[in-house]
């Protein structure tokens, strides 16, 4: 469906996929074909987003993109239900998508295999009618809000922590408040917790997904109290929950570009700082490489005499003291298109220095805990061979 055309009728299986929305009189017919010609981008598509993205098939939105660049892990599927086991390795943005076809064919899905930077960002938001925030950093919410301050789209803001979750509707209208309202200034990384220390429980993400598709139903719709100026503050834990009001100043709406703030969009400090970059256990990156092997990019930084001594079947070599290279870099960056980076060395140290490395230079990777020595004896006999 192209952003240009509009529907004045739904498909029978429509009529009778959406008859429940349709003997609603805050929906009826004129309602779900409101619905039906509305595009919805979702930026994310981790525990947030995969409760986004069902509820809005399911409400029947014509048009749904999908901004994620990152793979399907085991530890996702705690949270993340529009994953399944054997779409481990995959794009997220591609098993999102075959579970949305199955779900509900009727809705133009478009993905993103991409981070949203702000090379990409007012060109991916400025065909869609209401994003949605699903992200998990707050380089990319700040990036996010700011692209829609300059486009002027509405953002369904969400975010999760252990048991407790916030949803908002940001940039409405002329005088709602945004993003810089409610935090003028990033968290410093000491006060943001580390991705290893980052926990959640399911259900919150969940809880705090299908409010999100609510505020975005309401918004197309124009129904309802939306959250506008207003902030839902859930603990699932106590079973509490409070609403409080934010008040925008026109001072924050004043963005005209995102050169000003390019570096902070950029960076990973949120999640990579304190946990020295991104990592990953040897039981998840065996089920990776078992599933996708030819989606993998393993990038062995010993030296090139350990290397040729004992090696994993279809690493590559270069070492720790060659990541500065130019030529190298170059190098990783082909040769990762389509492709999920591992760094690898004997216990893990170097590997780490080397995922913060490429981490400088916009290249994402992670680095496998425990090294070469904790893959062999853990995978021996699970199809790792050794050169």
């Amino acid at each position: 469906m192209s952003k240009d055309i509009k529907f004045n009728s739904l498909n029978s299986d429509e009529e009778e996929r959406y008859q429940k929305h349709l003997t609603l009189k805050e929906i009826g017919y004129e309602g779900q074909l409101d619905l039906k010609n509305s595009s919805v981008l979702c930026i994310g598509a981790g525990g947030l987003g995969s409760s986004v993205l069902l509820y809005l098939a399911a409400a029947g939105i014509g048009r749904i993109g999908i901004v994620d660049n990152d793979q399907v892990e085991k530890s996702n599927l705690q949270r993340q239900i529009i994953h399944e086991t054997n779409t481990i390795g995959n794009l997220k943005i591609d098993s999102a998508r075959e579970r949305i076809k199955k779900f509900n064919p009727n809705c133009e899905i478009l993905t993103f295999s991409e981070r949203i930077n702000p090379k990409n960002s007012l060109e991916i938001v400025k065909d869609f009618d209401v994003i949605c925030d699903c992200s998990d950093n707050f380089g990319t919410r700040y990036l996010i809000n700011d692209s829609c301050l300059i486009l002027n789209k509405p953002i369904v803001f969400g975010s999760v922590q252990g048991f407790e979750g916030q949803v908002s509707v940001f940039n409405l209208n002329k005088n709602s408040p945004n993003l810089r309202d409610l935090l003028p200034e990033s968290p410093s990384t000491n006060a943001a917790p580390s991705c290893a220390e980052y926990g959640v429980v399911g259900v919150s993400t969940g809880l705090i997904g299908i409010l999100q598709v609510n505020e975005i139903i309401k918004i197309i719709l124009k129904k309802g109290e939306i959250l506008d100026g207003k902030i839902l503050i859930f603990d699932l834990l106590n079973m509490t929950m409070k609403k409080l009001n934010l008040k925008g100043n026109h001072l924050n709406k004043q963005i005209k570009n995102l050169s000003k703030f390019e570096e902070f969009y950029n960076s990973e400090e949120y999640c990579d700082k304190n946990n020295e970059g991104n990592s990953i256990n040897v039981n998840d990156f065996n089920s990776l490489y078992k599933a996708k092997p030819n989606k993998i990019l393993l990038i062995d930084v010993r030296e090139n005499e350990e290397f040729s001594n004992s090696a994993i079947e279809g690493s590559i070599s270069i070492p720790l003291s060659h990541f500065n290279q130019e030529s190298d870099l170059k190098f990783i960056q082909k040769e990762s298109l389509s492709k999920e980076i591992f760094t690898i060395c004997k216990s893990g140290k170097r590997s780490k220095k080397a995922s913060k490395i490429l981490s400088k230079f916009k290249i994402q990777s992670r680095s496998i805990e425990g090294g070469i020595e904790k893959v062999k004896n853990y995978c021996a006999g699970n199809n790792f061979k050794n050169i």
